[in-house]
């Protein structure tokens, strides 16, 4: 394979990485919240970060996991925001009580 070609797939990989990016929506954490993010989905998974108040957040996938009750009401779905990175639905304002992206997979 030659250098030029070997250029242009990078630029095709990282031109396609964004445009999937640039096509999630982000959704905001509930007022006055400082979320905890956990490595899976569920209230048992280690945290690894907390997000500050007035945090928005990109959804992946979501997944079944702990049923949570928030200011958004109760739900056992979880988004992913990043990998190994979730947050309880119940405190991010979808405008939905069920999944609106795809489920992740395993």
């Amino acid at each position: 394979m030659s250098v030029d070609r070997v250029d242009r797939v990078e630029e095709d990989a990282a031109v396609t990485a964004v445009a999937a990016t640039a096509s999630v929506p982000y959704y905001p954490v509930a007022p006055g919240v400082r979320l905890n993010v956990r490595s899976g989905p569920g209230t048992t998974y280690p945290i690894v970060k907390i997000l500050p108040e007035g945090s928005r957040v990109a959804i992946y996938c979501q997944t079944p996991g702990t049923r949570v009750t928030g200011p958004y009401g109760t739900s056992s779905i979880w988004d992913s925001i990043a990998s190994g990175e979730y947050v309880a639905d119940a405190y991010v304002r979808t405008g939905s009580d069920g999944y609106i992206r795809p489920r992740c997979s395993s």
